[in-house]
């Protein structure tokens, strides 16, 4: 098969497009739908996105309220009682809290938290501890390793 020799099905129902402007007898002729004058009737009449017709614009009537701090960096926070609750073992790291279900994005920024208990010796790899989960993971004969 090629290009050339597609054709339509018998029952397929192909309705030409309306050509607007084509005159008075193709239905859409005289002003194609545009109405008469105006900025949208003239060729190249565009409104910008949000204008109003020069009343004050709904973006800037709107009060802004607060403070977007470009450089805030966020943490995904886990505490030590969910590593104990999901029973997890050996070397904890971002990729293992993601597939126990504990944190949303692999690439985030993880950081433990000292709530709850912790019984067996884990090597925890996180971006930041908290000063008491630090301490239980090394009371408990594991280590808390940074990642950079």
């Amino acid at each position: 098969m090629k290009l050339n020799e597609l054709t339509v099905p018998k029952k397929a129902k192909v309705r030409s497009t309306k050509r607007r402007g084509r005159g008075a007898a193709s239905g859409v002729g005289g002003t194609a739908g545009r109405g008469h004058k105006g900025q949208k009737a003239l060729s190249g009449g565009k409104v910008r996105r949000g204008f109003e017709g020069g009343q004050m614009q709904l973006i800037r009537r709107v009060p802004k309220r607060g403070f977007f701090n470009l450089f805030r960096v966020s943490y995904e926070v886990v505490n030590l009682a969910e590593i104990t609750r999901k029973q997890l073992k050996g070397e904890i790291n971002p990729q293992i809290l993601k597939l126990a279900g504990l944190i949303r994005g692999v690439d985030a920024k993880v950081k433990i938290l000292g709530e709850g208990e912790i019984d067996s010796a884990l090597t925890v790899k996180a971006h930041v501890f908290s000063a008491s989960a630090r301490e239980k993971i090394e009371k408990a004969g594991g280590t808390a390793e940074i990642i950079g």
